[in-house]
Protein backbone atom coordinates (compact mmCIF):
# COMPACT_ATOMS: atom_id res chain seq x y z
CA UNK A 1 0.00 0.00 0.00
CA UNK A 2 1.04 3.61 -0.60
CA UNK A 3 2.78 5.56 2.30
CA UNK A 4 0.10 7.52 4.59
CA UNK A 5 2.70 10.38 4.17
CA UNK A 6 1.82 13.31 1.90
CA UNK A 7 4.24 14.70 -0.14
CA UNK A 8 2.65 16.54 -3.14
CA UNK A 9 3.28 20.36 -2.61
CA UNK A 10 0.37 22.56 -4.30
CA UNK A 11 -1.09 19.93 -6.36
CA UNK A 12 2.45 18.55 -7.85
CA UNK A 13 2.68 14.82 -8.83
CA UNK A 14 6.45 13.66 -8.84
CA UNK A 15 7.34 10.55 -10.95
CA UNK A 16 10.99 11.17 -10.89
CA UNK A 17 11.86 8.87 -7.71
CA UNK A 18 15.11 7.69 -9.95
CA UNK A 19 16.61 10.85 -10.04
CA UNK A 20 16.04 11.29 -5.98
CA UNK A 21 13.15 10.27 -3.44
CA UNK A 22 11.59 11.89 -0.66
CA UNK A 23 13.04 11.92 2.84
CA UNK A 24 11.33 9.26 4.95
CA UNK A 25 10.20 11.11 8.41
CA UNK A 26 11.30 7.72 10.16
CA UNK A 27 14.76 8.81 8.95
CA UNK A 28 14.49 12.23 9.62
CA UNK A 29 13.95 11.30 13.29
CA UNK A 30 16.79 8.46 13.39
CA UNK A 31 18.85 11.68 11.91
CA UNK A 32 17.24 14.69 14.30
CA UNK A 33 19.42 13.58 17.68
CA UNK A 34 23.19 14.26 15.49
CA UNK A 35 21.73 17.54 13.95
CA UNK A 36 21.19 19.24 17.32
CA UNK A 37 22.40 17.28 20.92
CA UNK A 38 24.94 14.75 19.78
CA UNK A 39 27.17 16.76 17.55
CA UNK A 40 30.91 15.58 18.67
CA UNK A 41 33.59 15.11 16.06
CA UNK A 42 33.63 11.27 15.57
CA UNK A 43 37.50 11.64 15.74
CA UNK A 44 37.66 13.21 19.26
CA UNK A 45 38.24 10.52 22.28
CA UNK A 46 36.15 12.60 25.07
CA UNK A 47 32.62 11.32 25.21
CA UNK A 48 30.69 14.29 22.59
CA UNK A 49 33.15 12.59 20.04
CA UNK A 50 32.62 8.53 21.50
CA UNK A 51 29.04 8.54 21.09
CA UNK A 52 29.11 10.06 17.61
CA UNK A 53 31.78 7.11 16.42
CA UNK A 54 29.45 4.45 17.94
CA UNK A 55 26.73 5.78 15.83
CA UNK A 56 28.49 5.57 12.54
CA UNK A 57 30.01 1.92 13.56
CA UNK A 58 26.67 1.13 13.86
CA UNK A 59 25.70 2.25 10.75
CA UNK A 60 28.04 0.31 9.20
CA UNK A 61 27.18 -3.04 10.82
CA UNK A 62 23.95 -2.55 10.10
CA UNK A 63 24.58 -1.52 5.67
CA UNK A 64 27.01 -4.30 6.17
CA UNK A 65 24.36 -7.34 7.78
CA UNK A 66 21.54 -5.91 4.81
CA UNK A 67 24.59 -6.78 2.23
CA UNK A 68 25.91 -9.71 3.65
CA UNK A 69 29.34 -8.50 3.67
CA UNK A 70 32.03 -7.73 6.75
CA UNK A 71 31.91 -3.66 8.42
CA UNK A 72 35.12 -3.60 7.03
CA UNK A 73 34.51 -3.72 3.54
CA UNK A 74 31.81 -0.90 3.66
CA UNK A 75 33.02 3.08 3.42
CA UNK A 76 30.95 5.40 3.66
CA UNK A 77 30.99 8.68 1.07
CA UNK A 78 29.93 11.43 -0.88
CA UNK A 79 27.42 9.51 -2.86
CA UNK A 80 27.62 7.44 -5.92
CA UNK A 81 29.79 9.48 -7.95
CA UNK A 82 32.72 9.57 -5.21
CA UNK A 83 32.28 6.15 -4.72
CA UNK A 84 32.55 5.55 -8.60
CA UNK A 85 35.94 7.55 -9.10
CA UNK A 86 36.96 5.90 -6.36
CA UNK A 87 36.29 2.41 -7.23
CA UNK A 88 37.80 3.32 -10.59
CA UNK A 89 40.66 5.44 -10.19
CA UNK A 90 41.84 2.61 -7.76
CA UNK A 91 41.75 -0.53 -10.51
CA UNK A 92 43.86 1.58 -12.23
CA UNK A 93 46.74 2.97 -9.71
CA UNK A 94 46.85 0.35 -7.40
CA UNK A 95 45.50 -2.89 -8.68
CA UNK A 96 47.38 -3.15 -12.21
CA UNK A 97 44.02 -2.73 -14.65
CA UNK A 98 45.49 -1.22 -17.63
CA UNK A 99 42.45 -1.66 -19.58
CA UNK A 100 38.86 -0.79 -19.09
CA UNK A 101 35.87 -2.56 -20.50
CA UNK A 102 32.79 -0.82 -20.03
CA UNK A 103 29.21 0.72 -22.15
CA UNK A 104 28.15 3.68 -23.72
CA UNK A 105 25.01 3.71 -21.23
CA UNK A 106 26.56 3.71 -17.88
CA UNK A 107 26.33 6.84 -16.39
CA UNK A 108 28.65 9.55 -16.55
CA UNK A 109 30.02 9.18 -13.53
CA UNK A 110 31.49 6.64 -15.17
CA UNK A 111 31.95 7.57 -18.81
CA UNK A 112 33.40 10.71 -17.78
CA UNK A 113 35.98 8.94 -15.14
CA UNK A 114 37.40 6.63 -17.95
CA UNK A 115 37.71 9.31 -20.76
CA UNK A 116 39.52 10.96 -18.24
CA UNK A 117 41.50 7.69 -17.30
CA UNK A 118 41.78 6.30 -20.72
CA UNK A 119 43.30 10.01 -22.20
CA UNK A 120 45.82 10.58 -18.63
CA UNK A 121 47.18 6.84 -17.41
CA UNK A 122 48.08 5.27 -20.78
CA UNK A 123 45.55 2.47 -20.24
CA UNK A 124 43.18 1.40 -23.06
CA UNK A 125 39.24 1.79 -23.38
CA UNK A 126 36.76 -0.86 -24.70
CA UNK A 127 32.77 -0.46 -25.15
CA UNK A 128 30.92 -3.82 -25.05
CA UNK A 129 28.08 -3.99 -27.55
CA UNK A 130 24.21 -3.18 -26.63
CA UNK A 131 21.58 -5.88 -28.11
CA UNK A 132 18.34 -4.31 -29.75
CA UNK A 133 16.36 -3.88 -26.35
CA UNK A 134 19.59 -2.05 -25.01
CA UNK A 135 21.01 -5.41 -22.61
CA UNK A 136 25.03 -5.66 -22.61
CA UNK A 137 26.06 -8.39 -25.19
CA UNK A 138 27.79 -10.95 -22.73
CA UNK A 139 29.51 -12.35 -25.74
CA UNK A 140 31.45 -9.57 -26.58
CA UNK A 141 32.03 -8.78 -23.27
CA UNK A 142 33.61 -12.67 -23.50
CA UNK A 143 35.53 -11.95 -26.13
CA UNK A 144 36.72 -8.56 -25.04
CA UNK A 145 38.30 -9.93 -21.86
CA UNK A 146 39.79 -13.06 -23.58
CA UNK A 147 41.63 -11.17 -26.24
CA UNK A 148 42.73 -8.45 -23.49
CA UNK A 149 46.72 -8.77 -22.85
CA UNK A 150 46.73 -6.66 -20.26
CA UNK A 151 44.56 -7.16 -16.64
CA UNK A 152 41.47 -5.10 -17.71
CA UNK A 153 38.51 -3.48 -15.16
CA UNK A 154 34.67 -3.69 -15.72
CA UNK A 155 33.05 -1.48 -15.04
CA UNK A 156 28.83 -1.83 -15.76
CA UNK A 157 25.96 -0.77 -13.67
CA UNK A 158 23.49 -2.83 -12.31
CA UNK A 159 20.35 -1.10 -13.56
CA UNK A 160 20.11 1.88 -15.73
CA UNK A 161 19.44 4.72 -14.50
CA UNK A 162 17.50 6.25 -17.68
CA UNK A 163 15.59 3.17 -19.12
CA UNK A 164 16.35 0.68 -16.21
CA UNK A 165 17.48 -2.59 -18.11
CA UNK A 166 19.26 -5.04 -15.40
CA UNK A 167 22.47 -6.31 -16.04
CA UNK A 168 23.40 -10.22 -15.45
CA UNK A 169 25.74 -9.11 -12.52
CA UNK A 170 26.66 -12.81 -11.52
CA UNK A 171 26.96 -13.80 -15.18
CA UNK A 172 29.36 -10.78 -15.53
CA UNK A 173 30.84 -11.08 -12.27
CA UNK A 174 31.82 -14.72 -12.89
CA UNK A 175 33.26 -14.21 -16.34
CA UNK A 176 35.78 -11.17 -14.66
CA UNK A 177 36.82 -14.00 -12.46
CA UNK A 178 37.63 -16.25 -15.22
CA UNK A 179 39.68 -13.80 -16.92
CA UNK A 180 41.27 -12.32 -13.66
CA UNK A 181 39.85 -9.16 -14.35
CA UNK A 182 38.33 -6.60 -11.80
CA UNK A 183 34.19 -6.18 -11.61
CA UNK A 184 33.15 -2.44 -10.52
CA UNK A 185 29.25 -2.27 -10.70
CA UNK A 186 27.26 1.29 -9.85
CA UNK A 187 24.23 -0.16 -8.09
CA UNK A 188 22.84 3.27 -6.88
CA UNK A 189 19.68 2.16 -8.31
CA UNK A 190 19.40 -1.06 -7.09
CA UNK A 191 20.96 -0.63 -3.12
CA UNK A 192 17.51 -0.15 -1.59
CA UNK A 193 15.50 -1.80 -4.00
CA UNK A 194 16.87 -5.18 -4.28
CA UNK A 195 18.49 -7.92 -1.99
CA UNK A 196 22.03 -8.02 -2.01
CA UNK A 197 24.37 -11.15 -0.78
CA UNK A 198 27.77 -9.59 -1.41
CA UNK A 199 29.53 -13.39 0.09
CA UNK A 200 28.23 -14.81 -2.64
CA UNK A 201 27.98 -11.78 -5.80
CA UNK A 202 31.66 -12.08 -7.38
CA UNK A 203 32.11 -8.41 -7.30
CA UNK A 204 35.11 -6.15 -6.25
CA UNK A 205 33.64 -3.14 -5.62
CA UNK A 206 29.63 -1.85 -5.77
CA UNK A 207 27.78 1.82 -4.80
CA UNK A 208 25.29 2.68 -2.88
CA UNK A 209 23.15 6.29 -2.33
CA UNK A 210 21.03 6.92 0.37
CA UNK A 211 18.24 9.59 -1.73
CA UNK A 212 17.55 7.19 -3.75
CA UNK A 213 15.58 4.75 -1.41
CA UNK A 214 13.55 7.98 0.41
CA UNK A 215 17.35 8.58 2.98
CA UNK A 216 19.23 11.73 3.04
CA UNK A 217 21.15 13.73 0.24
CA UNK A 218 24.67 13.75 0.32
CA UNK A 219 25.75 10.28 1.62
CA UNK A 220 26.47 7.00 -0.25
CA UNK A 221 28.85 3.68 0.28
CA UNK A 222 31.24 1.96 -1.21
CA UNK A 223 32.03 -1.42 -1.01
CA UNK A 224 35.54 -2.78 -1.69
CA UNK A 225 36.26 -6.57 -1.57
CA UNK A 226 38.16 -7.74 1.74
CA UNK A 227 40.65 -9.20 -0.73
CA UNK A 228 41.42 -6.35 -2.17
CA UNK A 229 43.60 -3.35 -0.89
CA UNK A 230 43.46 0.33 -2.24
CA UNK A 231 44.79 3.82 -1.66
CA UNK A 232 42.63 6.12 -0.16
CA UNK A 233 41.35 8.89 -3.25
CA UNK A 234 40.64 11.92 -0.89
CA UNK A 235 43.68 12.22 1.41
CA UNK A 236 44.03 14.35 4.90
CA UNK A 237 43.08 12.33 7.51
CA UNK A 238 42.44 8.64 8.99
CA UNK A 239 38.61 8.73 8.91
CA UNK A 240 36.77 5.71 7.52
CA UNK A 241 39.73 3.96 8.96
CA UNK A 242 42.22 5.68 6.47
CA UNK A 243 39.99 5.06 3.61
CA UNK A 244 38.78 8.47 3.62
CA UNK A 245 39.78 11.61 4.85
CA UNK A 246 37.44 14.31 5.98
CA UNK A 247 34.94 14.51 9.12
CA UNK A 248 32.06 12.15 8.51
CA UNK A 249 28.48 13.22 7.74
CA UNK A 250 27.70 11.83 10.41
CA UNK A 251 23.75 12.13 10.52
CA UNK A 252 24.00 11.14 6.78
CA UNK A 253 25.35 8.23 7.82
CA UNK A 254 22.78 7.31 10.23
CA UNK A 255 20.26 8.24 7.84
CA UNK A 256 21.76 5.99 5.21
CA UNK A 257 21.85 2.63 7.37
CA UNK A 258 17.96 3.95 8.63
CA UNK A 259 16.44 4.58 5.68
CA UNK A 260 18.38 1.33 3.96
CA UNK A 261 17.19 -0.69 6.81
CA UNK A 262 13.21 0.80 6.33
CA UNK A 263 13.79 -0.12 2.58
CA UNK A 264 14.86 -3.63 2.99
CA UNK A 265 11.83 -4.29 5.81
CA UNK A 266 9.12 -2.71 2.92
CA UNK A 267 10.95 -4.11 -0.30
CA UNK A 268 8.75 -7.09 -0.80
CA UNK A 269 5.54 -4.89 -0.59
CA UNK A 270 7.02 -1.94 -1.56
CA UNK A 271 8.30 -3.71 -4.81
CA UNK A 272 4.95 -5.26 -5.84
CA UNK A 273 2.91 -2.43 -5.47
CA UNK A 274 5.46 -0.20 -7.35
CA UNK A 275 6.12 -2.25 -10.18
CA UNK A 276 1.76 -2.48 -10.21
CA UNK A 277 1.88 1.26 -10.76
CA UNK A 278 4.47 0.63 -13.90
CA UNK A 279 2.58 -2.61 -15.28
CA UNK A 280 -0.87 0.21 -14.95
CA UNK A 281 1.02 3.16 -16.63
CA UNK A 282 2.56 1.12 -19.72
CA UNK A 283 -0.98 0.00 -20.11
CA UNK A 284 -2.39 2.87 -20.05
CA UNK A 285 0.59 4.95 -22.29
CA UNK A 286 0.06 2.27 -24.95
CA UNK A 287 -3.81 1.96 -25.26
CA UNK A 288 -3.61 5.90 -25.60
CA UNK A 289 -0.88 6.59 -27.78
CA UNK A 290 -0.47 3.08 -30.51
CA UNK A 291 2.94 4.93 -31.42
CA UNK A 292 4.96 5.27 -28.70
CA UNK A 293 7.59 3.41 -28.26
CA UNK A 294 9.27 2.03 -24.79
CA UNK A 295 13.25 2.46 -24.40
CA UNK A 296 14.86 -0.52 -23.35
CA UNK A 297 13.42 -4.02 -21.93
CA UNK A 298 10.55 -2.08 -20.49
CA UNK A 299 8.37 -4.98 -19.17
CA UNK A 300 10.98 -7.41 -19.00
CA UNK A 301 14.65 -7.58 -17.04
CA UNK A 302 14.00 -4.19 -15.93
CA UNK A 303 13.83 -2.10 -12.54
CA UNK A 304 10.35 -1.82 -11.28
CA UNK A 305 10.48 1.55 -10.46
CA UNK A 306 11.13 3.13 -14.11
CA UNK A 307 9.34 3.30 -17.26
CA UNK A 308 11.33 5.01 -20.30
CA UNK A 309 8.77 6.21 -23.16
CA UNK A 310 9.39 7.75 -26.56
CA UNK A 311 7.13 10.21 -28.20
CA UNK A 312 7.26 10.57 -31.74
CA UNK A 313 8.37 14.29 -32.32
CA UNK A 314 6.09 16.66 -33.29
CA UNK A 315 5.45 20.31 -33.09
CA UNK A 316 3.27 19.37 -29.99
CA UNK A 317 5.35 17.18 -28.46
CA UNK A 318 8.64 18.87 -28.69
CA UNK A 319 8.42 20.97 -25.62
CA UNK A 320 6.50 17.93 -23.54
CA UNK A 321 8.77 18.45 -20.50
CA UNK A 322 8.41 21.58 -20.07
CA UNK A 323 4.89 21.83 -20.49
CA UNK A 324 4.38 18.80 -17.87
CA UNK A 325 6.19 20.76 -15.83
CA UNK A 326 3.76 24.01 -15.84
CA UNK A 327 1.22 21.64 -15.28
CA UNK A 328 2.78 20.29 -12.11
CA UNK A 329 4.21 16.86 -13.26
CA UNK A 330 7.76 16.47 -12.65
CA UNK A 331 9.11 13.95 -14.95
CA UNK A 332 12.68 13.89 -16.79
CA UNK A 333 14.07 13.47 -19.97
CA UNK A 334 17.17 11.34 -18.65
CA UNK A 335 19.41 11.34 -16.46
CA UNK A 336 18.99 14.08 -13.58
CA UNK A 337 22.59 15.30 -13.97
CA UNK A 338 21.58 16.06 -17.37
CA UNK A 339 18.35 17.11 -17.02
CA UNK A 340 19.43 20.72 -18.25
CA UNK A 341 20.09 19.95 -21.70
CA UNK A 342 18.06 19.86 -24.27
CA UNK A 343 19.46 17.45 -26.58
CA UNK A 344 18.31 13.55 -26.32
CA UNK A 345 20.50 11.59 -23.57
CA UNK A 346 23.40 9.38 -24.48
CA UNK A 347 21.64 6.42 -23.70
CA UNK A 348 18.98 7.02 -26.12
CA UNK A 349 21.28 7.84 -28.55
CA UNK A 350 23.78 4.94 -28.05
CA UNK A 351 20.24 1.98 -27.72
CA UNK A 352 19.24 3.64 -31.04
CA UNK A 353 22.55 3.45 -32.82
CA UNK A 354 22.25 7.34 -32.69
CA UNK A 355 19.03 7.65 -34.58
CA UNK A 356 16.76 9.06 -32.27
CA UNK A 357 16.32 12.56 -33.42
CA UNK A 358 12.64 11.91 -33.95
CA UNK A 359 12.01 10.99 -30.37
CA UNK A 360 10.75 12.90 -27.60
CA UNK A 361 11.98 10.53 -24.49
CA UNK A 362 10.52 10.84 -21.18
CA UNK A 363 11.26 9.07 -17.77
CA UNK A 364 8.76 7.80 -15.55
CA UNK A 365 10.26 6.73 -11.96
CA UNK A 366 8.12 5.72 -8.99
CA UNK A 367 7.74 5.22 -5.85
CA UNK A 368 5.75 3.80 -2.65
CA UNK A 369 4.21 7.63 -1.96
CA UNK A 370 2.40 6.99 -5.97
CA UNK A 371 -0.77 6.41 -6.58
CA UNK A 372 -2.85 5.17 -9.49
CA UNK A 373 -5.07 8.55 -9.45
CA UNK A 374 -1.94 10.26 -10.16
CA UNK A 375 -1.20 7.91 -12.77
CA UNK A 376 -4.64 8.70 -14.50
CA UNK A 377 -3.92 12.60 -14.26
CA UNK A 378 -0.48 12.38 -15.86
CA UNK A 379 -2.88 10.28 -18.87
CA UNK A 380 -5.18 12.72 -18.94
CA UNK A 381 -2.83 15.79 -19.50
CA UNK A 382 -0.89 14.04 -21.98
CA UNK A 383 -3.76 13.69 -23.96
CA UNK A 384 -4.28 17.66 -23.94
CA UNK A 385 -0.59 18.16 -24.59
CA UNK A 386 0.06 15.13 -27.28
Amino acid sequence: MPCLYNYSIMSRIYFDNAATTALDPVVLDAMMPFLTEKFGNPSSIYSYGRETKMAIESARKTVARILNANPGEIFFTSGGTESTNTAITAAIRDLGCKHIITSRIEHHATLHTVDHLAHSAQVSLSFVNLTKLGHIDLTHLEELLKESKVRSLVTLMHANNEIGNLLKIKAVGELCNKYDALFHSDTVQTVGHYPFDLKKLPVHFINGAAHKFNGPKGVGILYVNENIRIKPYINGGAQERNMRAGTENLYGIVGFAKALEIATLRHEQDSAYIKGLKTYMAEQLQQTFPDILFNGDAMGSSLYTVLNVSFPMTEKSDMLLFNLDMAGICVSGGSACTSGANSVSHVIKAIYNGQAANLVPIRFSFSRHNTKKEVDVVIEKLKELV
